[in-house]
């Protein structure tokens, strides 16, 4: 099976291991990830697919050593899967996965019980993620590259206090206080607030920017101040399209034998929770096609040599766009990661293209 890969520099020839030896790959792999116990050659003829002795079967572990798709944690222990290993199982070996009809159904049945709820099915796609891999998940929420103007509101709070309530096109909503430098009425905010709403429209940024009728000449006393403040809240939205993030399933990664050790499990954590680590990774995602898979760092963020990551860009390109996905191990049941990953995709993509439109 081939699958769609953020390595692509790691890709391996398929044609670099005999029939054989990809066999002995293939069940060292699966057999790991099952037990998280170094695989031996009486475990791999034990299964009964090869037809070889233990002998024979000892030779291929040793040559699949020297060429660094396994390796032997100690003397006399069985082998496990390396990077590379895993990689190639990924791209050649792994069989082809999806959720059955059932388990789409349910999916498909626990959103359309809930209202148009952004954060509610994010924090579904989330729990639904984790629960299906257990690994941790993460989703970010769906945001265009050009952050578009929806709607505003100016409330007056008291004499010295008004309340500004940004909509913009992806659904998100921003409020922030505002002191007018004299005192204001409601009925002068409510004018402000039609004149800006007519002028902005649906206006992406830099259209805003661009517009002369809305430059310092036109704009006057404190319906220049929300505008310059409206320009600076999709500013901050544009440069951090992942502001909200959300996640389930550490507990499951908890579990994780290979996770015992302090230091392994602080590579997850490390993810989840330093915000400049996760945009370096999602941020190359935006603009994948499919399914992308990162193997133990890969030798590209040495900071998760021990974690992998099975992640898939959702929405309407350029409009309202996000990343979701999972953390877990290298020792990670990929069939089933990524069968989950990609039908969450699709069904995010359906979901938003019904609230949103097409392109």
């Amino acid at each position: 099976m081939m699958t769609e890969s953020s390595a692509q520099n790691n890709r391996i020839n398929a044609d670099v291991l005999s029939e054989r030896q990809r066999e002995i790959l293939k069940i060292v792999v699966e057999e790991y990830t099952i037990g998280a116990v170094p695989v031996g050659s009486f475990t791999i003829r034990a299964e009964g697919r090869l037809g070889v002795s233990t002998a024979t079967i000892r030779n291929e572990l040793a040559t699949l050593e020297e060429l660094g798709f396994l390796y032997q944690p100690h003397t006399s222990a069985g082998r496990i899967p390396s990077i590379k290993g895993y990689r190639y199982f990924v791209e050649q070996l792994m069989d082809q996965v999806e959720l059955s009809l059932p388990e789409q159904r349910k999916i498909r049945h626990q959103f359309y019980q809930l209202q148009l709820n952004l954060e509610q099915w994010m924090r579904l796609t989330a729990a639904i993620l984790a629960h299906n891999t257990r690994a941790a998940s993460v989703v970010t929420t769906p945001q265009g590259k050009q952050v578009a103007f929806k709607h505003l509101e100016l409330i007056l709070i008291n004499d010295a206090l008004v309340l500004l309530v940004v909509v913009l096109q992806d659904g998100s909503i921003h409020q922030e206080m505002l002191v007018p430098s004299e005192p204001v009425s409601q009925d002068a905010l409510s004018l402000i607030s039609n004149k800006l709403n007519s002028l902005l429209g649906s206006s992406a940024l830099a259209d805003i920017r661009a517009n002369r009728q809305l430059d310092g000449k036109e704009m006057h006393g404190f319906e220049s101040v929300v505008l310059q403040r409206v320009l600076q809240l999709m500013k901050q939205c544009e440069e951090s399209w992942t502001s909200a993030v959300y996640s389930d399933g550490l507990e499951n990664v908890l579990r994780e034998p290979e996770f015992v050790e302090s230091g392994k499990l602080s590579q997850v954590v490390r993810v989840l929770q330093q915000r400049h680590l996760l945009e370096t990774i999602l941020g190359r995602m935006m603009d994948a096609a499919g399914v992308q898979i990162i193997i133990g760092g890969e030798g590209t963020y040495e900071y998760i040599d021990d974690v992998s990551l099975v992640l898939s860009p959702y929405g309407i390109r350029g409009r309202a766009s996000g990343i979701l996905g999972v953390i877990g191990p290298t020792r990670m049941a990929y069939g089933r990661a990524i069968s989950t990953v990609r039908y969450m995709a699709q069904l995010m993509d359906s979901l938003l293209t019904n609230v949103y439109g097409g392109e």
